[in-house]
């Protein structure tokens, strides 16, 4: 049986800090606007939707207590709607999408809304807690280094220079900005008040005016840690061909942090004929795969070639690419071990000048690629994500 993505929305991406533009607009509510949208758009015979399955990293605060059933029950779909919050990390909005597939496919369910929410502003990255990086008896054997530090680990031992970074952020955002004034976001939603005033239209984090020599001036963001902290020693003892630590990261060219949500609507042929829909893509792979603590961020190759393979595809099959730009060396790295050129990924921009909602992120991505690929009248596409710990998730559609 096969599974079909009928629809995909999101929300606009807020900063997320304190003068962001939807500090006031709790993670609950956000998700609820994309699923209020997604039941407009298609006057969607709620009562067929079984289940809500939402990734949030952050579970505590506003997002705690099963945010999946709080904004099922906040979004009018009715009480027999379901909620499961999942939490792969940075692969969480993905994740929610291949559990619902795997769930059409196997024919316990029919119809499943699947996306992701996370609201940076009002839960802060960390708020959780979480043993891995803070407990000793975990984090010393296992050589675990911050995120940040591991970023920089790559571009040190892959030779990706400051200059490179700057240069990939740059672009990040000439493509983003070019992709926002053209219109080419044809999923995304504007956020609005509890009175129905639209309170942000566009990605926030988008900066036109950005210049390489503008990020050039940018302070590292991780050297007094790796330094001050140690991470670099617990690096270096790990990959002791890295000689030191070159610390090209810092705001400009990472993941922005921000607030969103988005929402895919997955279901099998049957029901999509029974509610009127029309399936805009199938989802033909989806795999993980597990990577070293330490060096962290590599995972988006090595679970893309498990999922061409799972596939039966080639890297040459795919048209576009979506690589989660968390930190630049990222999707550099995964150019160079791919074999696949910069015009193929990300071609509208990335996290590094949209930001990256954690949880929601996966299930952003996979939308704005069904919007280009139907834009340029292309088939396949595949959505990659590095996950915190030493992971990798991706998944293959193909236009119907």
């Amino acid at each position: 049986m096969e599974a079909y993505i009928y629809d995909g929305i999101r929300t606009v991406r807020g900063k997320g800090n304190k003068k962001g533009a939807l500090i006031g607009i709790t993670p609950t509510e956000l998700a609820a606007q994309v699923l209020v949208a997604l039941k407009e758009k298609h006057d969607l015979d709620t009562t067929q939707v079984e289940d809500v399955m939402l990734g949030c990293v952050g579970q505590v605060m506003d997002q705690a207590a099963n945010i999946a059933k709080t904004a099922a029950q906040h979004s009018g779909y009715g009480d027999h709607l379901c909620g499961v919050s999942l939490n792969r990390f940075c692969g969480s909005g993905l994740e929610a999408i291949n559990q619902a597939a795997a769930y059409v496919k196997s024919g316990f369910r029919q119809l499943i809304v699947a996306g992701g929410v996370e609201s940076m502003s009002r839960v802060k990255m960390g708020s959780d807690g979480g043993g891995m990086f803070i407990d000793p008896a975990v984090a010393i054997p296992g050589n675990i280094v911050p995120q940040g530090i591991s970023a920089d680990l790559i571009a040190s031992k892959y030779g990706f220079s400051r200059k490179d970074t700057d240069e990939f952020a740059y672009e990040s955002q000439m493509r983003a900005t070019k992709a926002d004034q053209a219109g080419h976001f044809k999923s995304r939603i504007a956020v609005k008040d509890i009175n129905g005033i639209t309170m942000l239209n566009t990605d926030e984090n988008i900066r036109p005016s950005t210049t390489v020599e503008g990020l050039g001036q940018l302070n590292p963001s991780f050297e007094m840690m790796g330094q001050m902290a140690g991470f670099d020693a617990v690096a270096i003892d790990k990959y002791p061909e890295v000689e030191r630590i070159n610390h090209v990261h810092h705001p400009g060219n990472s993941s922005a942090i921000v607030d969103g949500a988005a929402v895919t609507l997955i279901g099998n042929k049957s029901v999509g004929e029974s509610l009127g829909l029309k399936p805009r893509f199938r989802i033909r792979a989806a795999a993980i795969c597990g990577t070293d603590p330490t060096i962290m961020l590599v995972g988006p190759a090595p679970a893309s070639k498990k999922a061409l393979k799972q596939a039966g595809m080639e890297k040459e099959d795919i048209d576009l690419f979506e690589v989660n730009e968390a930190f630049a060396a990222v999707p550099m790295l995964f150019m160079e071990k791919m074999g696949v050129p910069f015009g193929k990924i990300n071609v509208n921009g990335g996290a590094i000048a949209m930001g990256h909602p954690l949880g929601a992120t996966g299930c952003m991505l996979t939308g704005i690629l069904m919007d280009e690929l139907e834009r340029r009248d292309l088939n396949t596409g595949l959505v990659t994500l590095c996950i915190g710990g030493g992971m990798g998730i991706a998944s293959i559609i193909e236009r119907i």
